[in-house]
Order: C-alpha cells, then sequence, then structure tokens
C-alpha cells in the first residue's frame, strides 16, 4: 500500500468516527471502523458491530472472533495477516439486523475500505455481507462453498461465525471447507474449472460496481 493510500485510509477513519449519517449513530458507543494489516491479501467482511465490539471499537473480539481465529489458524494465518471489516459500522440497537437506509448510509466506506487495501481475495461472513457484495437475493447457504471470480480478485462467502456458533456440527465443516478455498485462492491454488462448475450451480451474480458504489464510478 502506498504512503497517500494508508494517509486516505487514516482519513477515511476519522470521517466514520465523526459519522451522523443515520440513526445508528444516536446509541453507538465507538464507531467499529476496521482492523488489521492494511496490506493484507485477504479482507473479511462482516454485518455489523456487537456489544463487545461497541464498548472495544475492534471488529470480531467476543466468542466468534475467537473462532475466526481458530478458523485462520487452520489454514495457516493469523489476525495481524488480514484485514477486518464490517457492512456497517455502528451496533444496531440489541443487535438486530442492519436496515436498508443504513446499509444504504453507510457502505461507501467499506468501498473505499477495499479500493485502498485492495486484496486478492474478500471474504463475506453471512447473509448481508455476501448479498451486498454479490448482489443477490440469494442466501449464504446457497451461494457458499465457492470462490467467486470478483473484479479482478476472488469473493468466497462464508456463514457468518455467529451461526457456527449456535448452528450445527455441520455449519463449522462448511466453514471449513470455505476457509480451504480461502488459502487456495491466496496461494493461486484454485481449480478453475471446478470452480466454474460450482458457480454455474450455484448463481451468476449480476454486480454492478456504479450501483454498488464498489470498484466503479
Amino acid at each position: 500500500m502506498s504512503a497517500d493510500a494508508i494517509a486516505r485510509l487514516d482519513e477515511l477513519r476519522a470521517e466514520a468516527l465523526a459519522c451522523t449519517a443515520c440513526r445508528l449513530s444516536e446509541e453507538r458507543t465507538q464507531v467499529v471502523f476496521g482492523d488489521g494489516n492494511p496490506e493484507a491479501d485477504v479482507v473479511f467482511v462482516g454485518e455489523a458491530p456487537g456489544q463487545r465490539e461497541d464498548e472495544r471499537g475492534v471488529p470480531f473480539v467476543g466468542r466468534s472472533g475467537q473462532l475466526l481465529d481458530q478458523l485462520l489458524g487452520e489454514v495457516g494465518l493469523e489476525r495481524r495477516d488480514v484485514y477486518i471489516a464490517n457492512v456497517v459500522k455502528c451496533r444496531p440497537p440489541s443487535n438486530r439486523d442492519p436496515r436498508p437506509d443504513e446499509i444504504e448510509a453507510c457502505k461507501g466506506y467499506l468501498s473505499e475500505q477495499l479500493r485502498l487495501i485492495d486484496p486478492k481475495v474478500v471474504v463475506t461472513l453471512g447473509n448481508f455481507a455476501s448479498k451486498l457484495l454479490l448482489k443477490t437475493e440469494a442466501g449464504i447457504t446457497r451461494v457458499r462453498g465457492t470462490a467467486y471470480e470478483w473484479w479482478g480478485r476472488y469473493l468466497v462467502p462464508t456463514f457468518h461465525p455467529a451461526a457456527a456458533l449456535r448452528g450445527s456440527a455441520q455449519v463449522l465443516e462448511d466453514m471449513r471447507y470455505d476457509f480451504a478455498l480461502i488459502r487456495n485462492a491466496i496461494d493461486g491454488n484454485l481449480d478453475r474449472e471446478a470452480e466454474e462448475a460450482e458457480t454455474e450451480a450455484a448463481i451468476k451474480p449480476d454486480v454492478d460496481p456504479e450501483q454498488l458504489g464498489l470498484f466503479g464510478g
């Protein structure tokens, strides 16, 4: 990352910390802008901060964060190797789902984070991030298990770690499969023919970067 890009990421953080563009600013303790290596090959995108993240200003610091760290370790990565952000930067009250207008108000920050960091792989954790970045209404169960070619990089959707904590053992095994895809995408070891076949069986994402505000405009 260039010095200009690092400076712009710092400016963006400062802008987010002062943001009052939606109702979530009224009850937040802290803005949870993002955390990690600004030169990372992988950016993880979650949904929204929870209570502990709101208190500490850092994404994925609770039980979900512990599971994320474990899964990273299983594929030879550490938290310091990746960057972690969320679709919305402030905690929704009582951890409710973020609303469409809140996502709309906040998505420009994520767009700029991804543009500046310019990772090889983007990993969407759960429905909200996956639907936003793949521009689809298909749920995470349908779209996961594939590394999608996405604007000169790969996008790998997987379950949110919270789903594995409250779900079945199969959810965790599915996440392990997806993390293996992440590792292969970083290393350039994806089997293109197999991945293309899986993509056809899943969805054909219709991503318009100008409409979404990502990598275009």
